[in-house]
């Protein structure tokens, strides 16, 4: 008989902290020093474990990469899109990890293929790749594009003659953001701090010049940079924003050694973009109320008294985004959790939203480079429907199906059911929860469930299609996804309802919303498991803190789950910025929010779930020793012997494995341990 398996332990070197009056230990602090051997040693002891663990689901894992792996056209083409003289698209190339980047001059079916960037080549020697930014100077002659290596999205910008193919020598490090100038000759980017990775810098270089020129500096911590260049290629706007408050600097793309023109000053909680129409600046901006409104000035005069008003801020109406083309603007809105897309004509100010067939969906703008156009390119998606992206005719109002995502060897949406339910809260809200199931699972109270949710930073968890998730469904596993508040489905209010102060909410809704599906009947109470990652790890751990053995399986990817520690650290990446969203610790009634939910602070002698939590060693994100501590410390308190377990991903970032066919092994072994856990599959977890 095979000995048991024994779960590392990791020492406890306790740290002491005092902060308002309060003083904390913590055991395992020592965990964030990447240069001690032992944390390694320990990092790879956890691996071993897992991989122990979830031995008896390796046929399954092993099994569900192929279900998934058959189901991806791996030879496959982006639908192309024009800019200028070409057409640029992207194709994927069986056994290959990583799209090739190309361009064809005139039309696709007769002009040479041109290969941009292989990304494959690129990758070679590497355990990690990653495309940032990828812009073409205007006369289609040069290329900029950053690549991370690493993981922890940090982007190194190269350029790139295409008419040579030569590589013109640029290597900055940091960059976030880039834009050209009209005449191809000059390039600004944005870098980030090398400690904070906050975006805090403009530098313009002109190719023929070596040294670049420092433009801007932003100073304000809680506030990050980008730039970026109008569809009507008249203008560059560079954005300092905060999680509440914004301004925007311009330049005539013309002029890139002129100075840059701040338009409305920076106010406290007043957020605004800008987009390019002719004779005026065309500005979302939530001045009038917190959902946005639709204003316009004349481009050399911007003032508060300039406004002119387009569109009223609506309370029921997020307006999420906008899009400035030749005739038309696209309002991106969403109403009732659901997005919707609006087109209003420039000449009449005439405005109407293009109709969708489904109760609950993603429809969204895909490319569209180019300004005076007829038509326009939009996508669309639901639970149950495969990515789709279709030309939308601005005269007829007709759509054109151009492309939907190949499910190889067949696929009925037809066997599968969409719904939205409600489920209220402790308070009295109704919390939206999306559910997609297979059709002839019977709503008896019987079937497993798999809940999902994040729940921050305004985010709407995105109504998707995934082929990869048929496969939980195909076994009977209903998916939910809980809307819980903190995210942005039903706009600024209900991002406000689940962030400082009213962060419980978000927890509140996620145990309501799993409350709603048993007593609706669409699941066992004793048979479901929940997932999150990064901010949504923080609401996994904060709910099963809540309710430990509530769950049958908790998934728990690159969580936030140290919140305390590491917001009472400015010197980490993003955390001053995050003020607005947490709550700043340094305030007594600030860190109180923070220390009553923290999971890590709030671990307790109990039973603990059966639970995976995924973390990578290059998360710039959420450092991998929050979920490592987290582990350490849920083994040194629990009072039973459930399955815990660690998987780090020694090559990789937030977002996990770079690569599509390792990313999916990864998914595949997430998916097996969900089945054991919920009783769908016949495999036994080790404990």
């Amino acid at each position: 008989m095979p000995e048991p398996l024994r779960p590392p332990k990791a020492d406890r070197r306790p740290t002491t902290t005092t902060r308002h009056g309060e003083t904390l230990t913590d055991e395992y602090a020592w965990l964030r020093d990447r240069d001690d051997p032992a944390v390694l040693a320990y990092l790879a002891a956890e691996n071993a474990y897992a991989e122990g663990v979830l031995a008896d689901g390796k046929e399954l894992a092993g099994q569900l990469y192929q279900e998934m792996l058959r189901r991806i056209k791996e030879t496959d083409l982006s639908v192309p899109v024009r800019r200028g003289g070409h057409w640029y698209y992207s194709r994927t190339v069986e056994g290959q990890q990583y799209p090739i980047h190309c361009r064809r001059r005139g039309t696709m079916s007769t002009e040479p293929e041109e290969v941009l960037l292989d990304l494959n080549r690129l990758a070679e020697g590497k355990g990690y790749l990653a495309l940032g930014d990828f812009a073409v100077s205007d006369d289609g002659n040069l290329l900029a594009y950053a690549l991370d290596d690493v993981g922890y999205r940090q982007y190194t910008l190269f350029v790139k003659d295409l008419r040579t193919g030569a590589d013109l020598g640029v290597r900055v490090k940091r960059v976030t953001s880039t834009a050209w100038s009209r005449d191809g000759e000059t390039l600004f980017y944005v870098v980030e701090d090398e400690e904070t990775k906050r975006p805090h810098q403009l530098w313009r270089r002109r190719l023929d010049h070596p040294d670049p020129i420092r433009v801007f500096e932003e100073a304000d911590e809680a506030f990050s940079l980008a730039v970026a260049r109008t569809r009507s290629r008249d203008w560059l706007l560079l954005s300092a924003s905060s999680h509440t408050t914004s301004d925007t600097r311009v330049l005539s793309a013309d002029t890139p050694a002129a100075e840059w023109r701040l338009l409305l000053p920076r106010e406290a909680d007043i957020e605004y973009d800008v987009d390019h129409h002719g004779a005026n600046f065309i500005i979302r901006i939530n001045d009038t109320g917190r959902n946005f409104r639709l204003v316009q000035a004349p481009v050399h005069d911007v003032r508060r008294d300039s406004l002119v008003e387009l569109l009223p801020h609506r309370s029921a109406v997020m307006l999420e985004g906008l899009d400035c083309f030749a005739d038309c603007l696209v309002l991106s809105e969403r109403e009732g959790g659901v997005t919707q897309l609006a087109v209003r004509d420039v000449r009449t100010g005439s405005q109407h939203r293009i109709a969708f067939p489904e109760p609950t969906f993603e429809a969204y703008l895909h490319a569209n480079p180019e300004w005076d156009v007829s038509s326009i390119r939009m996508g669309y998606q639901s639970l149950v429907t495969p990515a789709s992206v279709y030309d939308y005719d601005l005269a007829s109002r007709d759509r054109t199906l151009l492309k939907q995502q190949e499910i190889v060897g067949g696929y009925d949406p037809a066997r599968f059911v969409a719904e939205r339910l409600e489920a209220r809260a402790a308070d009295g809200t109704l919390v939206p929860v999306s559910v997609v199931r297979r059709a002839d699972v019977a709503v008896d109270g019987k079937a497993p469930c798999l809940v999902h949710g994040y729940g921050a930073y305004g985010y709407p968890y995105p109504v998707a299609f995934s082929s990869a998730r048929l496969s939980l469904l195909e076994r009977g596993v209903v998916i939910a996804i809980a809307h819980v508040r903190g995210g942005g489905e039903l706009g600024k209010a209900w991002h406000d309802g689940g962030r400082m102060a009213r962060k419980e909410n978000s927890f509140g809704d996620f145990l309501a919303a799993c409350d709603a599906m048993v007593s609706t009947g669409h699941c066992a109470a004793d048979r479901i498991a929940i997932e999150g990652g990064s901010a949504g790890g923080l609401l996994m751990g904060a709910v099963v803190n809540r309710a430990p053995t509530r769950f049958a399986a908790v998934l728990s990817q690159v969580p936030f789950v140290d919140v305390l520690n590491t917001m009472c650290d400015p010197t980490l990446p993003l955390t001053v910025g995050e003020y607005e969203e947490w709550g700043n610790p340094g305030q007594a009634e600030e860190y109180a929010w923070m220390r009553a939910y923290c999971p890590y602070t709030n671990l307790a002698a109990t039973p603990y779930p059966t639970m995976l939590v995924r973390t990578s060693l290059h998360d710039s994100q959420v450092m991998y020793w929050e979920p490592a501590k987290y582990v350490a410390r849920i083994r040194s308190l629990r009072t039973d012997d459930a399955p815990l377990l660690l998987a780090t991903n020694l090559e990789a970032g937030h977002g996990g494995a770079s690569g599509r066919y390792d990313h999916l092994r990864e998914i595949a072994v997430d998916y097996a341990f969900l089945l054991a856990a919920l009783r769908v599959e016949p495999v036994r977890l080790q404990s």
